[in-house]
Formats: structure tokens, C-alpha cells, sequence
């Protein structure tokens, strides 16, 4: 009969062999099961690909954005360019409609511009009820 070191001591020793692989499981568990929320943009329904059609310019108000936050308005084909902030689209959205429903907004947006003044421009003219938007790029 084997006999039972009384003195013999209990090691206080956390076994760290198998760490890495409890890391790597865990980190497995919450990448698979994580729910990653889906990024949200502007609601806008794009009409479907059509032939083109030719718009007559002065049908046609050009909102120019400026990467300074400066709003250029220049109605059909004239020279004539008036700068405004974006609040005041609204406005002058109301009042040119007035004079021609058939009108149409065509945004141009600078490259360089911050999002936030396209948007603050989309808002001024669902608030005047523009239903007719062309949104583009500005080109040098």
C-alpha cells in the first residue's frame, strides 16, 4: 500500500497551455454572431434607364455647390449667377416654379464640396415641394 505524501503541496498555478486556443474560439463565437447594423443614406427612388430626352434650358435651374458651402443659382442658359446659402434654395425653388412648373433642378455638386451642403440643399427643395431633381457631378 503506497503511501500518501501528507506534506506534498497543491499548485496555485493557472495552466496557461491552452489560452490561445480559448482566445481564438471566443474570437470565432462573437464574429460569427454579431450583428452588424446596415448603413442607412438618403431615401431616393431612381427612375429607371430611359431613352434620353432634350430639356429646353429654361426649364432648367442650375444649383451649383461650391466646396465652401456657397450656393450658385443660374436659371437656363443665362450668364448670370447669383450665390446664395442653401437655406435660401427654398425660396427661390418656390418662386421660379411659380413662374414655370415644367421647371427642373439640376444639382451639380463640386467634388471637393462636404456632403452635408448637398444634403442641406436636397432638404430645401423637398421642403418646397421639387419633385423634378437631377443630381450630378460638377465637371472642371
Amino acid at each position: 500500500m503506497a503511501l500518501l505524501n501528507p506534506k506534498s503541496k497543491v499548485s496555485s498555478d493557472i495552466p496557461d497551455a491552452s489560452m490561445a486556443d480559448i482566445a481564438f474560439l471566443l474570437l470565432i463565437f462573437f464574429l460569427t454572431t454579431t450583428v452588424f447594423n446596415e448603413e442607412k443614406g438618403l431615401p431616393i427612388v431612381l427612375p429607371e434607364a430611359a431613352e434620353e430626352v432634350a430639356v429646353s434650358q429654361r426649364n432648367v435651374l442650375h444649383i451649383i455647390i461650391q466646396p465652401n458651402g456657397i450656393v450658385e443659382i443660374k436659371r437656363g442658359e443665362s450668364v448670370q449667377v447669383q450665390q446664395v446659402r442653401p437655406a435660401d434654395v427654398e425660396a427661390i425653388w418656390r418662386q421660379d416654379v411659380a413662374a414655370n412648373p415644367n421647371l427642373i433642378a439640376a444639382v451639380k455638386t463640386h467634388p471637393d464640396a462636404p456632403y452635408r451642403f448637398m444634403v442641406d440643399v436636397l432638404d430645401a427643395l423637398q421642403s418646397a415641394g421639387a419633385e423634378r431633381i437631377s443630381l450630378q457631378i460638377l465637371e472642371g
